[in-house]
Order: C-alpha cells, then sequence, then structure tokens
C-alpha cells in the first residue's frame, strides 16, 4: 500500500495549497495511506461508528461554526475522541482558527493541523487531484509508448523485435514519443497513462549506433512527458502457420491495471514497414471512434454482392425456366 508522511505532503503542496502549520513540527510525522479526503462532520458530533479516520480531514466554515457553539467540556470531548483515532492530519479552509484548546489537544495526542487560505471548495478539488495522481496505480513495464496522430500506441514485443527503431522512424515521420524501453502505466481518473519509466530524458537504444537524444536531434515538439494509452501493438516474428487476424472483425484486448485496451498482434518480417503499419492502425481507430468500420464495411458490402449474385442467378433461373415451358 502506498503512503506519504504529513511532513512530505506538506513540503510538496505548502505553496500550491497556501499551507501553514498551526501545530509543532513533530506532529507532521504521521503517514497518509488513503487518496481521498473527510469533512468529520458527524464524527464532530459525536457519531464515530463509519468515521473515515484514515483520511485526510478538512474542517471548513460549517465545521467551526459548530465547535464554537459547543460548551468547552464538549469541545473538548468531541475533539480528543476524534484526534485519538489515526486521522492523519486536520486542514483547516479559509485561514479561519479553532479554539485554542483544540491546538493544545492535536499537539498533546500527536496531529498535525495545518491552515490554508483556499476556500473549503477549491482546498477540497486541488487535494482530491492531488492525492489522486499520488496513490494511482502503476506498474513499469518494457514497452515504447508513441504518440501517432493523437493516438498513445504502446508498442510491445520481445526484446530486439524493433520496439525502438519502429518508434524512432515514426518521430522521423513527424510523431512524438513518450518513452522507450520501459514505461510507467498509471490508472488515473479512469484512464490508463503512459510515461517514461526514467525520469532523465527522451534517449533511445539504437542497436548499431548506440544512445540517441530525441528532443535534443528532432525538437522538443516531438516529444511528450506522458499520454492517454488508446491502443497496443505487440511485435512478434513472423510464423508461417501462425493464424494472423486478416479482416478485423473480432477485437482482442489485453488489460493493465485493469483496463482493457484494443491490441494487434503484427507479425514482422525483413522488409516490412512496420512504422507504416502502426500509421495505419492509428488512423483506422479514430475512424472507429467516428463511428466507422472498415472491417464491417467490407463484410456489408461482400454480403450485398452475394445477395445481388443470389438474387440474379433466381432471375435468370426464372427467366429460363419461362423460356423453356414456352
Amino acid at each position: 500500500m502506498k503512503e506519504i508522511t504529513v511532513r512530505d505532503f506538506f513540503d510538496a503542496k505548502k505553496k500550491d495549497l497556501a499551507l501553514s502549520l498551526v501545530t509543532e513540527p513533530q506532529t507532521l510525522a504521521k503517514k497518509i495511506n488513503s487518496p481521498h479526503v473527510n469533512r468529520p462532520g458527524l464524527a464532530l458530533a459525536g457519531y464515530l461508528e463509519v468515521f473515515s479516520a484514515e483520511r485526510i480531514q478538512v474542517f471548513g466554515e460549517t465545521e467551526i461554526r459548530y465547535l464554537q457553539s459547543l460548551t468547552e467540556d464538549d469541545l473538548v470531548s468531541r475533539m480528543r475522541d476524534m484526534l485519538q483515532t489515526e486521522i492523519p492530519c486536520i486542514i483547516i479552509s479559509k485561514g479561519l482558527t479553532l479554539p485554542p484548546v483544540v491546538e493544545y489537544l492535536a499537539n498533546d495526542l500527536n496531529v498535525a493541523l495545518l491552515s490554508s487560505r483556499l476556500s473549503t471548495i477549491n482546498l477540497i478539488q486541488h487535494l482530491t487531484r492531488y492525492m489522486q495522481d499520488i496513490f494511482a496505480l502503476e506498474k513499469t513495464i518494457h514497452a515504447t509508448l508513441v504518440d501517432v496522430f493523437g493516438q498513445g500506441i504502446l508498442i510491445t514485443g520481445k526484446s530486439g523485435i524493433g520496439k525502438s527503431e519502429c518508434a524512432l522512424d515514426l518521430v522521423h515521420r513527424g510523431h512524438s514519443l513518450v518513452g522507450d524501453d520501459l514505461i510507467t502505466l498509471r490508472y488515473l481518473n479512469d484512464q490508463l497513462i503512459g510515461k517514461p519509466g526514467r525520469e532523465f530524458g527522451h534517449f533511445m537504444e539504437i542497436r548499431g549506433v548506440g544512445f540517441v537524444n530525441v528532443e535534443r536531434m528532432f525538437g522538443i515538439e516531438r516529444t511528450r512527458r506522458l499520454k492517454t494509452i488508446d491502443m497496443q501493438m505487440e511485435l512478434m516474428p513472423w510464423q508461417e502457420n501462425m493464424d494472423y487476424e486478416r479482416i478485423g472483425l473480432s477485437n482482442t484486448y489485453a488489460e493493465h491495471l485493469g483496463v482493457k485496451i484494443p491490441i494487434i498482434y503484427l507479425p514482422v518480417s525483413p522488409g516490412k514497414n512496420v512504422s507504416v503499419i502502426v500509421e495505419v492502425a492509428a488512423m483506422n481507430m479514430i475512424l472507429k471512434g467516428a463511428g466507422y468500420d472498415a472491417a464491417e464495411d467490407f463484410s456489408q458490402k461482400i454480403h450485398d454482392e452475394i445477395r445481388r449474385k443470389t438474387m440474379q442467378k433466381k432471375m435468370d433461373d426464372d427467366s429460363q425456366e419461362s423460356e423453356n415451358s414456352e
């Protein structure tokens, strides 16, 4: 399970969320292990049965006014009960202030109180985006990722099959490289996102040449930092007896992090222009997204032709029978 410390969170988002620390620095040691944010209305009222204590707690104007309406004994009792759970920290929006006794309790129970100048809605929106990004599911695979006509194409296959060479040709033809050799896949906002598995630039290893820097060689406009993955191309050696897809009526899918994406198994043989096929596959996907399927169109035309010839033959047979009867 992923987790970050409250200190790491505070250091990373101090400027963006206009944060300041209310309690002592040692309260920043707790860990955050949930991507969700919670407003603890019922918990402040004393109902802790279904309290999401593992989440960052946000106090807005409603929570502050409610606490201010309590007697000191009730305030201490309610806050102590809540702070004794496993909450990582509390963030107070709008620059509002809590009664001093709450700060004392938070220091005593080692729970960080943070203050933000953002409105409650903006604070929760920013927090949610950041936490979802931090806690997104991810894995790293050996692959190459390119942007072809706006489509994210994940090129996979055994080492030495020609993934990097294909990507280099695509970049030379005007497309963009996201990453080569290692690609980190992330599940974020119901989408499969790919980015380079290494963070030191858009390098490619071309066998026989060595490493090349795509950004320096072709320009920054031929690179991308990340891309939504729309399709996978699995390069595989040509096999004489293999039954490859020839029409395209059947759809095959690969699954990564629970997301299914279309996959094409592409046989590779000497002299075959793989990059052109990748371009065609990307354009074909764009057409499918617009509602046109070439395989279905071709199949329909074949059926129409068969029907036309069948009807013509029937008419010819009927005509011949009529002539014979006369």
